[in-house]
């Protein structure tokens, strides 16, 4: 795999690819069975997940970004992002990352934050989020937590406690 991958926002067809996908990368089912509970809430926003397909058109990455709220103003959620462990180290990631990021942007979306590794996040832009005034309602962390202001965003950036959807459980 040269690391060509088409990435697309998810189609109703690819939840069984996704799932694999996401079972694939984690230890247990658990974020697969978050992403299913994540589309039946209203967190989900349509167009805000997307797959990154190989050569043939088989999903090998996986992106979402749902809503949440962070010191009660709207912003988004990356979570999960998933690659194939065959894929990992070739570019699939970054990819859907990419491009839920653009489509935020687009969007006018004013935060992005992640719960993730801290030396992979920051190649997008993601900064500590308590540098932006963002904390969560638990112990994390503060490498860990990070925080993404999109490019073009406007208005003022929120911070406070982020209120992830139900499904999350947190």
């Amino acid at each position: 795999m040269s690391g060509d991958w088409t990435v697309r926002p998810e189609a109703g067809a690819d939840a069984a690819a996704v799932r694999r996908v996401v079972e694939a990368a984690f230890p247990t089912a658990e974020e697969a069975d978050l992403v299913d509970a994540l589309r039946g809430d209203p967190a989900w926003l349509p167009g805000l997940s997307f797959v990154a397909e190989d050569e043939g058109g088989r999903v090998g990455a996986y992106a979402l970004l749902t809503r949440c709220r962070v010191g009660g103003a709207d912003a988004l959620a990356l979570a999960p992002v998933a690659v194939l462990p065959e894929y990992q180290r070739r570019g699939a990631g970054g990819a859907v990352v990419r491009a839920a990021l653009a489509e935020a942007a687009r969007r006018g979306e004013r935060l992005v934050v992640v719960l993730g590794h801290p030396a992979y996040y920051p190649r997008f832009g993601f900064v500590r989020a308590s540098s932006l005034g963002v904390s969560a309602g638990f112990e994390v962390p503060d490498e860990a937590l990070m925080a993404l202001v999109p490019a073009g965003s406007s208005g003022p950036v929120p911070s406070g406690v982020i209120e992830y959807a139900a499904p999350f459980g947190v």
